[in-house]
């Protein structure tokens, strides 16, 4: 028992799994205690069950494909775009436009998406470019934080080994480090995942989980609300784990 209590001390992973189920059980009977009486602020279990069956009836699984597919499509296209500004970070006349497009994270939301509005029309599309522009600024970053953290050795072995100037940046930068742009389009994908719902939330034409919580907030239905944050936890966690995974069986050697 005092090892549980010690820093650093290494358990097993039956032990891990022992911690982790006691604590969601133990979550579960504060649940149920909290809300117990009549009058509580959070709602019951049997409030958040029936918010699932309302859910399932209105269409769930149709919305969470629809958010799934909002979710690839921009990372795909955010993907694409921050690649490009990235890899051509290290030429010296299109550095200054990387280094533009990183600082542009700091912009609020609803400043550009009105812009957005103006020059597109379709609901759908809409959502995609507002998806595609906010994540390209942080995966851009993060991307040229990977760059900039290459050593120098691997420069200098490419060099050695007489690659031009294109070579190294194609076999150090691009090739040398596609396990860490799995990585990173994994870390950035909370924000995507967090920012879909916010879109959906904004643009309700085209559905999704987050019309389905604009709808429940509405009318004030906290029963629905917390099955709608528990369905996109849980999807968020499985799509982290699946690209985690993804990247381990690909890149079995990779340091990361």
């Amino acid at each position: 028992m005092i090892k549980l209590i010690t820093p650093f001390e290494n358990v097993s992973k039956t032990t891990r799994t022992i911690i982790l189920v006691g604590w969601i059980v133990l979550l579960l009977i504060l649940w149920f205690v909290i809300t117990s009486g009549e009058k509580h602020l959070f709602p019951s279990p049997d409030q958040v069950l029936k918010g699932f069956e309302e859910l399932y009836k209105e269409g769930l699984v149709v919305h969470i494909f629809n958010s799934l597919k909002l979710c690839f499509i921009s990372i795909l296209l955010a993907v694409i775009l921050s690649m490009l500004f990235a890899y051509s970070f290290p030429l010296p006349l299109l550095k200054p436009i990387s280094e533009f497009i990183t600082k542009l994270r700091f912009l609020p939301f609803t400043g550009l998406s009105f812009y957005i509005t103006m020059v597109v029309h379709d609901a759908r599309n809409m959502q995609i470019w507002i998806m595609v522009i906010f994540l390209t600024t942080f995966l851009t970053t993060s991307l040229i934080s990977v760059i900039n953290a290459i050593p120098q050795e691997e420069f200098d072995h490419a060099k050695s080994l007489k690659c031009s100037r294109f070579e190294v940046l194609w076999q150090v930068i691009v090739l040398g480090r596609i396990d860490y742009v799995i990585d990173v389009i994994r870390q950035n994908l909370a924000i995507t995942w967090m920012m879909l719902v916010t879109v959906e939330s904004i643009v309700v034409a085209s559905g999704g989980l987050g019309f389905l919580i604009k709808n429940s907030d509405k009318f004030m239905n906290h029963g629905r609300i917390i099955a709608l944050q528990i369905i996109i936890l849980l999807i968020g966690l499985f799509l982290d784990w699946f690209i985690n995974y993804l990247r381990k069986a690909i890149f079995r050697y990779s340091k990361i």
